[in-house]
């Protein structure tokens, strides 16, 4: 059973009492989870002006994460995906477009150029792109379905190959890979992973972590190849298909999952010569290099004090309150946008989440047993907590987000022992 999702922390909502600008014209491009947030938060802070919302997607503003779990399941329906209900979505009075690409800022002017021959004009623009499944550029990769999971139509594809009876190969063992090998082995599928690194979410968690998540997995009964690079696909004569790999081996399986990271939609932005980098580029006030152009979620890169560098986060917490912060700051509000990284995964009923940054220069403590499902591991500089790693430990992990946003220093021991409770601390 899925876990629940971690809640939002009261903080994080629209507050009142808002400066809000005269009315005018906020466009949205993206209308997905952080273009949602972007254009509530506009009526939530009182702005009676035009907001359109435009969208490639024919969906209404939704979550990403169910999709990999709930809804790849058939545990959820598509629409439970929605951010808010239909009436909730009618009565913010947006000028929605869905189905409709932006092909072109005309900064000069002000305006972009819709796919559909519409020219729209603009007073300010928030940029909520997000991003794309990425795709390997091997051999027999336009001769074989290959799945990736980034959409609603992703999810309806993929699942019916989820059953008993079926095999299915992931290439990737990044955190979406992962999420739809402990899906699909729900369902009774069997299932191989492909990891091209030497552990598992190498780019994101320190190698205790990564250990725990390779446990976990084959205890399910999951094959997982570490190390494994895929040189290409094919068909096989029985109509199987076939995963290559770099040891001249193959893998026959029934379907095949692509889950090798994102690649950020900041095609728009680089056209319109905005500053980028791996994604469109922006300050803590959430703009660009142009002052009428703002961007959120996974297309973002913002500096983050957390990490010590520029990144993009790629999380649900982001998008949601990135899509907030860039709103308030189109309003002209006083915007201080650098959040603490928190990012959560659900996989066999177990609830991951990770706060800060953990590195291998830092001093792990940890609280509990992981054979007992419930541990957490804290990441220390010096006697200051930096990080934190949980598994099925919502409680004691809210605890030690408290600790690394008050940078207060704590005693190791203290800090394992299960016996004193974290609120002492």
């Amino acid at each position: 059973m899925t876990a629940e999702r971690p809640e939002v922390e009261a903080a994080a909502l629209p507050h009142e009492g808002a400066n809000v600008q005269p009315a005018h014209t906020i466009v949205i491009v993206g209308a997905g989870q952080a273009g949602g947030w972007a254009a509530q938060t506009l009526r939530n802070e009182g702005f009676a002006g035009q907001i359109v919302l435009i969208g490639d997607e024919a969906h209404p503003p939704h979550e990403r994460p169910p999709l990999s779990k709930a809804v790849l399941s058939g545990a959820a329906a598509p629409e439970s995906t929605r951010l808010m209900k239909p009436e909730a979505f009618d009565a913010l009075a947006v000028h929605w477009r869905p189905g409709v690409q932006v092909r072109r800022i005309d900064r000069a002017a002000r305006q972009v150029l819709l796919s559909d021959g519409a020219v729209q004009p603009y007073d300010k623009l928030i940029l909520c792109t997000g991003g794309r499944a990425r795709r390997l550029a091997v051999p027999g990769a336009d001769q074989v379905p290959l799945h990736t999971l980034r959409t609603l139509e992703d999810a309806q594809a993929l699942a019916p190959a989820l059953r008993p009876g079926r095999s299915v190969v992931v290439v990737g063992g990044g955190w979406i890979g992962l999420e739809v090998a402990a899906t699909a082995r729900q369902q009774g599928a069997e299932v191989v992973v492909v990891e091209t690194q030497s552990r598992l979410c190498e780019r994101t968690v320190p190698a205790e972590v990564s250990a725990y998540l390779l446990a976990l997995h084959r205890a399910q009964g999951v094959r997982v190849l570490l190390g494994a690079g895929v040189r290409g696909f094919a068909r096989a004569a029985d109509d199987h298909l076939e995963v290559l790999l770099a040891d001249g081996s193959a893998l026959a399986c029934d379907t095949i999952v692509l889950g090798v990271g994102l690649v950020p939609n900041d095609d728009l932005a680089r056209a319109a010569g905005l500053a980028c980098d791996g994604g469109v580029r922006v300050d803590a006030q959430c703009r660009t290099s142009d002052p009428h152009i703002l961007a959120a979620g996974d297309v973002a890169v913002a500096p983050n004090p957390w990490a010590g560098r520029s990144l993009r986060l790629e999380s649900w917490q982001n998008a949601q309150e990135q899509g907030m912060a860039a709103a308030r700051s189109a309003l002209g509000q006083a915007v201080d946008y650098q959040p603490l990284p928190w990012f959560w995964s659900d996989q066999y009923g177990m609830n991951l989440q990770i706060y800060g940054m953990p590195t291998p220069a830092h001093r792990v403590v940890q609280r509990g047993d992981p054979a007992s499902g419930s541990f957490v591991l804290f990441y220390l500089a010096g006697d200051v907590v930096q990080a934190a790693v949980g598994a099925n430990a919502a409680r004691d992990l809210r605890f030690a987000r408290r600790l690394i946003e008050l940078r207060k220093p704590v005693d190791a021991e203290r800090l394992a022992d299960l016996g004193t409770p974290m609120a002492k601390l």
